[in-house]
């Protein structure tokens, strides 16, 4: 019989890790986690799996010591177990944006165009906001948007928004964000508010690609308009 090297046995734990990453909706989750905290009813609802499908998604991220879970009254809040699973999760996500030209071409397949790209970079794009001449929108759900938002966004989630446009100013930009490259909500929301006449566009980073930045971040009750 032959013995375990040392080494076998280390590459073994650090395996767990790729394991756990080896299956799409998992790292949906992981996704979803970095904008916020949620129940297993809420991340069901976002993905469209059923709750004992996601329960066991969640089991497996938190055997491999990705999730954290706490109980909170009848239910179970999980999150991610540290900032440095967001930061590895974003790592592996330009990784292959790096070497797998098949994300170019589902991007340019579901996004269509980047001519609705806001090239401004970050901390300009917060000087004009902060001036009233650019007006950040942020289209995720309003509880992504209590756990953390760009500075000065105003929070109308995308299933809200063709009801709440009179919330938004017609003069100046609109320049609206949800959860990163991957995300189609700031998509969707450009469509319709240049359909409807504003100046729109939007910026394909979202909070997790901000804060990795050392751009800031800020958290509070959602706010509509101004």
């Amino acid at each position: 019989m032959i013995a375990l090297r040392p080494k076998d046995a280390l590459y073994e734990q650090v395996a767990r890790i790729g394991k756990a990453l080896a299956a799409p909706r998992r790292l949906e989750l992981l996704d979803l986690l970095g904008q916020a905290p949620r129940t297993v009813e809420a991340l069901a609802g976002q993905t469209g799996m059923s709750s004992a499908n996601t329960s066991q998604h969640l089991q497996v991220l938190r055997a491999a010591g990705l999730v954290e879970a706490e109980k909170e009254g009848l239910y179970v809040t999980n999150r991610l177990a540290s900032d440095d699973v967001a930061a590895f999760c974003l790592r592996l996500r330009h990784l292959a944006e790096s070497r797998l030209a098949e994300i170019e071409q589902v991007r340019r397949r579901f996004f269509a165009t980047t001519q609705d790209l806001e090239l401004l970079s970050g901390k300009e794009l917060l000087r004009r906001a902060r001036r009233g001449e650019v007006v950040l929108l942020d289209v995720r759900p309003a509880v992504e948007y209590v756990a953390g938002h760009l500075p000065s966004a105003i929070s109308i989630p995308h299933d809200e928004l063709r009801c709440r446009l009179k919330e938004l100013p017609r003069k100046g930009r609109v320049v609206a964000y949800c959860r990163g490259p991957f995300c189609t909500y700031a998509v969707e929301a450009v469509k319709l508010l240049r359909a409807r006449g504003f100046d729109a566009a939007r910026i394909e980073d979202g909070v997790v690609d901000w804060r990795a930045r050392g751009l800031p971040i800020e958290t509070s009750a959602p706010a509509t308009s101004r």
